[in-house]
Parts: structure tokens; sequence; C-alpha cells
């Protein structure tokens, strides 16, 4: 008897090492809520994305904050720019510019900026240990504009090998993205403000942009677009790599820590969560410091007995 409760005890604890959580759009952020988060610029050298595989342990705890920022999830309905984003479900405002999102069940999306469109996949949905997602290639963006001059004309023949051809009228942009999704890893996180059960995201993405010119003759009307010479516009590559840690968490609602990663692997700067929702904020007792004149106009003084460098942010009841 006390062997098979044992070997059931066993199997018990064998089951609870390799759960793993699954991350939803009900996890996410909605209209209303504020995202706190912080950046470190120079991380440590013991700061690495770790391996993959599950029940891993990714220590973050040395993240030293250089800036920090606020984001509010907004409705779009009412912003400037809502009516050339017809889907989306969030915006944010930042200093007079507005980004739309699309937040569903199948993923997390951006819509575009201000009154340009800029559809790219940034988080698929649901997240579960060892799902991959590919994405494209997905033209991002295909726009044209009259040449003022910007290219000289006479570079038409060479464009497009057509010695009649004597004018350029228009060049266009066209910007392609592919990207991959692989949900390689479970296990803890452990940052600043605390230790969260998360699955880390590794996107690889390609944007590609190629140029255009639309070259016709001036006397007969013909036209057609060519593609840039390396020699004149060169095609544009650029790779960007990432890991990302998500977490079920209620207190969370977006990425608990987002490395970028450059060609070789090393690391560029981090992202973190630097706090929770402000109504899961402690009281901190008032017996160590002084805060005057209350009400203030102008000027706050804070008197603190311990003398030790702090970061005060000053926020309303909302947050």
């Amino acid at each position: 008897m006390k062997t098979k409760l044992f070997t059931i005890a066993l199997a018990l604890a064998s089951m609870n090492i390799s759960a793993q959580i699954t991350v939803t759009h009900a996890d996410l952020m909605s209209v209303g809520d504020i995202v706190y988060q912080a950046y470190d610029t120079v991380p440590e050298p013991s700061i690495s994305s770790g391996n993959a595989g599950p029940n891993q342990t990714w220590n973050f705890s040395a993240l030293q904050v250089q800036e920090y920022d606020t984001t509010e999830f907004i409705d779009p309905a009412g912003t400037p720019f809502s009516s050339f984003h017809p889907t989306a479900n969030l915006c944010i405002e930042d200093d007079g510019e507005y980004m739309y999102i699309n937040k569903n069940a199948q993923g997390l999306s951006l819509v575009g900026f201000d009154n340009f469109p800029y559809p790219q996949l940034f988080l698929p949905l649901p997240l579960n240990y060892l799902t991959t997602t590919t994405v494209g290639p997905v033209t991002i963006m295909d726009s044209a504009l009259a040449n003022p001059g910007f290219i000289d004309h006479s570079l038409a023949p060479a464009i497009s090998l057509n010695p009649f051809y004597n004018q350029i009228d228009s060049i266009k942009f066209l910007i392609e993205s592919s990207t991959e999704f692989n949900v390689d890893a479970h296990g803890d996180v452990i940052i600043p403000m605390g230790t969260f059960d998360a699955l880390r995201v590794k996107t690889e993405g390609i944007t590609t942009t190629d140029y255009f010119a639309y070259c016709s003759d001036s006397i007969l009307g013909n036209g057609a677009w060519y593609p840039m010479p390396a020699a004149i516009f060169p095609s544009e590559v650029e790779i960007i790599s990432s890991y990302s840690w998500w977490s079920n968490d209620p207190l969370i609602k977006f990425y608990l820590v987002q490395i970028e990663v450059d060609s070789v692997g090393g690391i560029n700067a981090v992202d973190f969560m630097h706090s929770p929702s402000p109504s899961s904020v402690n009281n901190l007792s008032t017996n160590n410091f002084k805060i005057y004149p209350i009400p203030a106009t102008s000027n706050l003084t804070i008197e603190a007995q311990d003398n030790e460098l702090t970061y005060l942010d000053l926020v309303d009841v909302t947050g």
C-alpha cells in the first residue's frame, strides 16, 4: 500500500513540474488598462535570454531602470484617425500620435499609425508551449508618390532599359514582412517586481523594402513600373529577433520582459514590467518621510529619513 501511494505521489509531482500555462486574449490589455514599463539600455552581463525547453528559470532581478514608460490603452472611437482603422478596438496616444491595435482570440495585431495603415501581427493567440506560427510574406505598405525631381529624369532609360522613356513620373515603396513566432519555453520569470509563471516567445521577423519607378515617354505617354537598380536605390532588408515572456497573471496584461537581440545574439536593450496595476500598489508607512506643503501649487518638498536614491512617480488616484 505504501509503495502504491508513493508511486501516485511521484506521478502527481511529475505532473506539477511539467505543467505550463496558456495565455489568451482575455489575459491581455483592454480599454482603460495602464501598463508600466521600464527600460534597461545597458543590462548586466548576467542578463540573457536563457535556454529553450520546459521548466526554465529566467532571473532578471538584476535589471536596472534607465527609463520609465507608461502606456494607457484607450477606446479608438472618438480619436482623430479612427475612421481610417475600422478594425481597431484599442488605441495608444503618445504626444499627439496614435497607434491603432486589434485584439481578438486569434492574436494581437498592429493596424496602423495615425492615418496610415500598417497591418502587422504582433502576437498570435492563444499561446501554448511548443506552438509555432509563421506569417507572410505579407504586404504592409504599397504606396506611390509623385516624383518632384527627387530622382533625375535622365535616369529613366537606365532604370527601364528603354531608350524612349525620358521621365520618371512616380516612385513606389513596397514593404513586405515575414515573421515566425515560436513558443519555445516555459517556466518562472524573476523580475524586480516578483516571480511569475510565463511562456517564452521567440520572434524572428524579416522586413524587405523595395523601390520602383514609373518611367514613361513624355511624347507618346507610354509608361510602366520598373524596379530600381541597386546602384540607385538598393533594396533594404531588416532582420529583427527578440524574446518575450508572457503571463496569464491578471496584474500583468502585457509582456513581462522583452529582449531584442542583434545578428550575433547580443542584447541591445531590455524592456520589463516595473509595477502592476495601480489597484495593487502596497500602502507605504508615512512615518519615514514628510511631504509638504499640502495643498501645493508649484513646488512640492519630499523629505525622507533614509538617505538613498529613489525614483518617484506623481500620479492621480486613477494611475
